[in-house]
């Protein structure tokens, strides 16, 4: 067996647990709005067409935020195709994923479904096909509160108070070609800083979020952000960081210390972001807005787009069925984002429903949790208070891709007003248990509040409609606590969750 430990101390943290490290993602791509989120004709629909199992785990979930409507369809959207009468909206060819849009759900419809589930909106605008005064029309419709055109078009749609949109962004993933508009960093630059700029003419308490790379792996990276940032630094808030790197091909152990490839993401950006302040003399920091990321098999036959003459509304796309080993890698991603907290100020699982999701349904039918939803929903639960920097050690073993990696990675919160300490572990051993002892410094005595470990001797068992719970977190009877030190053994390819509080 591998022997680890940690060590806590509530003196020294990172920064706050931000709620919106916890948000996740809404596009118009494959059946994540029209039969997940909307589904009228659904026993459990709405007056709206949304669909009440959904809302009901959303909020179970635990997301803060959701970026919308895109991902690649923002950038050849017309935001006005999605208001006003439905039975009036045109239906468009949506170029970013071969399908076609019907517009029966907008930015009207997505705000209502907003607040029936209580969480944030995030919103993108077209940078792609579209530029300046669209983004400004649509900025005047969501939150205009004058007597003028777009904000009495909302008030004629039926939402007399303005939606107070505070979060946008300012396009997407304009690096990548596959991009519809796709620009250099200098011509995305230019138009991302004219876009901030008038935005913030209408209201300078915007949060504007300026794309980054979409992967680590791009040939630009961190030129890109230089350059972006370069031009945008005083007009934006955050640069956004994408990433849909991590899959199993065979090499379960590489798989396993993907976050070994997020931290270093974040850490490069964080660098790039501080040269361009340092240079241009700023005095304010960029943070970074990981607004999708999630484990996503690219070349699965549920990848492919349609092509040809088939435009299907709503077709079956990147519907990944996850894992064990999925949701331990999902839960160790967290842990990244949680451990660069003082920088990573926001991030969004993509996506929400049926789409790499957390979340499935069968249209008018089912819908249940897939692996990856328990160590989202658990740590966006449990995590309060600040982020504490730990001491860790742990035996290491070799991946062919990040070199030698340790067994154990982990983090913890601890909550100053409950004295409430976390910790949120990973074995990313693919052979042995791990027992794992922790110290917790300052608090006393401790007594075990729960200990949670989501595992299965088979790491390939995945969740399905008829058995989606067999194999959830479940307690962890080896944990116990004498004194200030907790242990437990926790199983090979597993995640845990160990909540404890003064005795």
């Amino acid at each position: 067996m591998l022997t680890a430990s940690v060590t806590v101390d509530p003196a020294f943290t990172v920064g706050p647990v931000r709620s919106r490290t916890f948000g996740s993602f809404v596009e118009h791509l494959g059946r994540c709005v029209y039969t997940g989120i909307h589904d009228p004709g659904h026993p459990t629909a709405d007056a709206d067409g949304f669909r009440g199992d959904v809302i009901d785990l959303t909020r179970e979930l635990g997301v803060s935020t959701v970026r919308y409507p895109g991902g690649n369809f923002v950038s050849g959207y017309r935001w006005e195709d999605g208001v006003g009468p439905v039975d009036e909206r045109p239906r468009r060819l949506d170029l970013a994923w071969h399908s076609t849009e019907p517009n029966l759900v907008g930015v009207d419809e997505f705000m209502r479904w907003c607040r029936k589930t209580g969480v944030e909106p995030m919103m993108a605008v077209n940078l792609g096909t579209r530029g300046v005064q669209d983004a400004l029309d649509l900025l005047e419709y969501c939150n205009g509160t004058s007597d003028t055109h777009f904000a009495n078009l909302r008030r004629a749609n039926g939402a007399e108070e303005p939606y107070d949109i505070r979060m946008w962004c300012l396009g997407n993933e304009m690096d990548g070609p596959w991009q519809i508009g796709h620009k250099t960093a200098e011509e995305y630059g230019r138009l991302a800083a004219e876009t901030a700029r008038a935005m913030r003419m209408v209201d300078p308490d915007l949060e504007l979020v300026a794309c980054g790379s979409s992967s680590s792996t791009m040939p630009t990276f961190g030129s890109w952000e230089q350059t972006v940032l370069t031009e945008t630094y005083e007009h934006v808030d955050f640069v956004s960081a994408h990433v849909y790197y991590y899959e199993e091909d065979g090499d379960l152990a590489s798989f396993l210390a993907s976050a070994v490839n997020m931290d270093h993401f974040i850490e490069s950006v964080v660098a790039t972001a501080d040269a361009v302040r340092a240079a241009g003399k700023h005095e304010k920091r960029i943070a970074i807005s990981f607004d999708e990321w999630n484990v996503w098999y690219q070349k699965r036959a549920e990848s492919k787009v349609p092509e040809g003459d088939d435009w299907p509304v709503a077709p079956v796309l990147l519907e990944d069925k996850y894992n064990v080993a999925d949701a331990v890698v999902v839960g160790n991603l967290l842990i990244s984002l949680l451990r660069h907290t003082d920088r990573v100020h926001a991030a969004s699982l993509a996506q929400l429903v049926n789409v790499i999701a957390p979340i499935m349904t069968e249209p008018g039918g089912r819908s249940w949790r897939q692996t990856i939803f328990h160590p989202f929903a658990l740590t966006a639960r449990h995590a309060v208070g600040e982020v504490l920097r730990l001491a860790i050690e742990s035996p290491s073993h070799d991946t062919a891709k990040y070199g030698a990696v340790s067994a154990l990675d982990a983090v913890a919160t601890h909550d100053p007003e409950t004295g409430e300490v976390t910790v949120f572990a990973v074995n990313r051993s693919t052979t042995d248990d791990l027992e794992l002892s922790v110290a917790v410094r300052g608090l006393g005595d401790l007594r075990l509040l729960e200990a949670l470990t989501l595992s299965n001797p088979d790491h390939t068992w995945a969740a399905t409609a008829d058995d989606s719970e067999s194999f959830a977190p479940r307690a962890n009877e080896s944990a116990s606590v004498s004194g200030e030190r907790i242990a437990a053994v926790l199983p090979p390819v597993s995640w845990s969750i160990l909540r404890l509080a003064r005795g």
